[in-house]
């Protein structure tokens, strides 16, 4: 009888531990929670946020400023928090990544090459960092081109409608 009470413990702790493709991780510190485009591509958008998706490269100086500046600023956190779902996704990756149904490859060529997702979430326009903003269905409805300061970003923002 022990035994089994035990096990059944056991089992709950595990399930209750494990996070389902609906849930991530959320912030304790106060800070913006990114997630990387492949959780984005499997969450259940139960909230019915909008994405907002970083699209950036390791070797982009004003996203590294933008990630130590502007989105660490509590407006931004704040605002960015309560409208979207917030990813990451590296331009050049080399990952196979599917979206909406559709795989994504790295294509090599030019001065490192770049992820085939890249040019769909950007509308083309390939410059870093740039902000793919996706309405709830994971469709593209806007893009925001270079580095932001808080209040522009917050601007840009609040010109959204969707």
């Amino acid at each position: 009888m022990k035994t089994s009470i035990y096990l059944i413990a056991v089992l709950v702790l595990i399930f209750s531990s494990c996070k389902s493709s609906n849930e991530y991780q959320k912030s304790n510190d106060g800070s913006i929670t990114w997630i990387d485009i492949d959780q984005a591509a499997e969450l259940k958008n139960n909230e019915e946020k909008l994405y907002f998706v970083d699209v950036y490269t390791q070797w982009c100086g004003w996203c590294k400023v933008m990630d130590k500046e502007t989105f660490t600023d509590p407006e931004v956190i704040k605002l960015m928090s309560e409208k979207f779902h917030m990813v990451k996704f590296d331009a050049e990756q080399t990952n196979l990544v599917t979206w909406e149904g559709q795989e994504y490859i790295y294509k090599a060529g030019g001065r490192k090459g770049i992820h085939g997702l890249a040019p769909m979430l950007l509308k083309n326009r390939l410059s870093y960092p740039s902000f793919a903003i996706l309405d709830k269905n994971r469709k593209p409805i806007k893009t925001i081109v270079g580095y932001k300061k808080p209040d522009q970003l917050i601007s840009e923002i609040n010109s959204i409608k969707g």
